[in-house]
């Protein structure tokens, strides 16, 4: 369990909406599951069952609630915040992993024989990978019959599921009704659908609150590349490489939830796509638990305030956040960003059919290990490190996903030259979601620490930053807001 069931019973008996996401209801009588916060009447403790996971809710024979909707929720900071096997195998499964290389490919990913990876999960979290991968897809279903306008074929498609067949009896198995009335209870219920087109899907991405939005969207277009990205007040756009072909995703923070319009080549990359836009935004954050621990410190508590609920930036490509951190060593944001625009304008991959000011994916690791020596000036010893670590990527010499150990690939990286550990925590911090990194060399960070009064030497803004723990990442873009707009 990841929540005492005595902590977790209070939590449903005040709907504390805080821990939707976190964990399970179960009630014996009813054979539902549902949010902490449902609005239905608390149930007595001796019928109430707690669960980790969705799906180790649906083995033991639950269906899910049609009033609270316990799927359309953010999804657990715990996997955002657990660097051990069951976390990594979750953001991985979450990520589609399951449904393009089966429970094997998820077990050499992570580095693990099929059986001890799904006793551990099972243990862990109440339900194997295989059980753990098809309530994934059965809820990012009931998301698109209840909230889009496609058919029920591309819905099964989008969803991951094998066949028509396998996606309506898991639905009935599920949530004990079928796809078509699932959708019209919500049309019942005013529950607005999205218009979907030829690949165009457009969904809600539900955020737990506080949520800085506009710190995020000010980090990432400060950072963006024209033809990869696009920034405009209250909107973030970006083009991105997906297992099956490409997409572009255009998002709006408004209030609860993203609005989030994407274009795929191929729907079966949907899940794959909403999974890393989430990481990007860090919609999975617990703001609360964040700010209630950074809040105690003196020199935070007046920034805490002003900016609650602030994220830490994700990665939706780890060829292009190393590339990206290695070419802002020791320079500016703008001059990274030049660089970055000069290497995708020589070598990044035209889209098939280009939507405004989105024209271009970021280079392949292949294709930069390639050409990067004629196209970026700079030191040499940066550039050749870039190619070095480009080419280590193109042959599966270092694996970038969210599946991979922080510590292994932390060290790997620092094996190569001209990798030091601001970058390869910087890596770590973005790629795989560590909110325990803190970056005391990054010279804007120590800025923002002289700002609000702290001490802005390495050795003892490192020494400060155990009182973070294990919210330094969290500390550290609060430190990087007090820097200015250098950002």
């Amino acid at each position: 369990m990841l929540i005492d069931p005595e902590l977790g019973y209070r939590a449903v008996v005040s709907r504390d909406a805080r821990f939707d996401g976190q964990f399970f209801l179960a009630v014996r009588p009813t054979g539902l599951y549902c949010r902490p916060s449902c609005p239905t009447i608390a149930p007595r403790r001796r019928n109430a069952e707690f669960f980790a996971t969705a799906a180790a809710a649906q083995q033991a024979g639950y269906r899910s609630c049609r009033r609270c909707l316990p799927d359309i929720i953010p999804g657990s900071p715990e996997w955002d915040t657990r660097g051990d096997l069951a976390g990594r195998a979750m953001r991985l499964i979450v990520d589609g992993v399951v449904e393009r290389e089966g429970v094997p490919g998820l077990a050499r990913r992570v580095g693990y024989s099929e059986r001890h990876l799904t006793r551990v999960l099972t243990a862990e979290l109440g339900a194997g990978p295989l059980a753990l991968a098809r309530a994934h897809r059965a809820h990012t279903a009931r998301l698109l019959i209840e909230t889009t306008t496609m058919s029920v074929s591309d819905v099964a498609i989008a969803s991951g599921f094998a066949s028509v067949r396998q996606f309506n009896d898991t639905i009935r198995s599920v949530f004990a009704t079928t796809p078509s009335e699932l959708r019209v209870a919500a049309q019942r219920a005013g529950r607005g659908r999205q218009p979907a087109g030829a690949g165009r899907v457009r969904l809600r991405l539900p955020v737990r609150t506080p949520f800085d939005a506009a710190g995020i969207l000010a980090f990432l277009s400060a950072r963006a590349i024209p033809g990869v990205e696009s920034a405009r007040p209250g909107r973030y756009a970006r083009t991105l490489r997906l297992p099956h072909g490409s997409a572009t995703a255009h998002l709006r923070p408004a209030g609860t939830h993203v609005e989030c319009t994407l274009r795929l080549a191929d729907l079966r990359d949907l899940s794959t796509a909403v999974s890393r836009l989430r990481r990007l935004f860090d919609l999975d954050a617990d703001p609360a638990a964040v700010d209630g621990v950074l809040v105690l410190d003196p020199a935070l508590a007046a920034s805490v305030a002003v900016t609650p609920g602030i994220r830490v930036p994700g990665s939706v490509d780890g060829t292009e956040t190393v590339v990206r951190a290695l070419l802002g060593q020791q320079v500016s944001v703008a001059a990274a960003r030049t660089a970055a625009r000069r290497l995708t304008e020589a070598v990044g991959e035209q889209l098939l059919v280009p939507e405004g000011e989105l024209t271009t994916l970021f280079p392949s690791a292949a294709a930069v290990a390639e050409r990067a020596s004629e196209i970026l000036t700079g030191p040499a010893r940066r550039v050749e490190t870039i190619r070095t670590i480009c080419a280590a990527i193109a042959s599966g010499d270092i694996e970038l996903h969210v599946g991979v150990d922080g510590e292994a690939l932390r060290s790997r990286l620092q094996s190569y030259p001209g990798i030091g550990p601001w970058t390869a925590s910087y890596v770590v911090m973005r790629l795989l979601g560590d909110p325990d990194v803190l970056l005391p060399q990054d010279l804007s960070l120590r800025n923002g620490a002289r700002a609000l009064g702290l001490p802005s030497s390495i050795e003892a803004l490192t020494e400060h930053g155990r009182h973070w723990r294990p919210w330094r990442s969290y500390a550290a873009m609060h430190l990087l807001r007090a820097a200015g707009p250098a950002l």
